[in-house]
């Protein structure tokens, strides 16, 4: 995962205070960044709280139908029979994150006759929204791997647990 998209100056890593006019061109919250560090202390966010925030964002979107590649979903599928057990709210999502920006990866499955474009735009807003709010983290990028596609009346869980075929 790359922390600073291509075509980025150094001016806008993970350690490095953005410039006054790249802080204008983002969005109101990413001219935030102060409150992380002030005066009065440092809040730093560790990267399993900005990974559920993400996972739970995602979550949100209509035509997300699951998350992670097909062994992580026979992996959850397994958990949620758990008695007690909840399923994972990262899985599929990988983070990282700096002392002011974050970048996030999430690998989805996606419910067929959902435009997928449309579906990475509102993911990506979601998740940079969720995450600007509740963090005060810059998200500097948002990559969206779609590996599967679910199909009317299908599980995605029972589909992971099924061994692959060949024909």
């Amino acid at each position: 995962m790359t922390t600073i998209p291509s075509g980025a100056s150094a001016s806008s890593s993970p350690e490095t205070p953005r410039n006054e006019a790249s802080a204008s061109t983002r969005s109101p919250v990413a001219t935030r960044d102060s409150d992380l560090e002030t005066s009065q202390g440092k809040t730093t966010v560790a990267d399993p709280v900005v990974s559920k925030i993400a996972g739970l964002a995602t979550r949100q979107v209509t035509g997300v139908a699951g998350f992670g590649s097909g062994a992580a979903r026979a992996m959850g599928a397994v958990r949620e029979r758990i008695p007690g057990a909840r399923a994972s709210s990262s899985q599929g999502v990988a983070v990282e994150v700096g002392e002011r920006q974050a970048a996030i990866d999430l690998t989805i499955v996606v419910e067929y006759g959902v435009a997928i474009v449309e579906l990475a735009r509102s993911i990506r807003r979601n998740v940079i929204g969720s995450i600007e709010q509740m963090t005060g983290l810059e998200v500097v990028e948002v990559n969206i791997s779609v590996v599967d596609l679910q199909l009317p009346g299908e599980d995605t869980a029972e589909r992971a647990r099924q061994p692959a075929r060949v024909e």
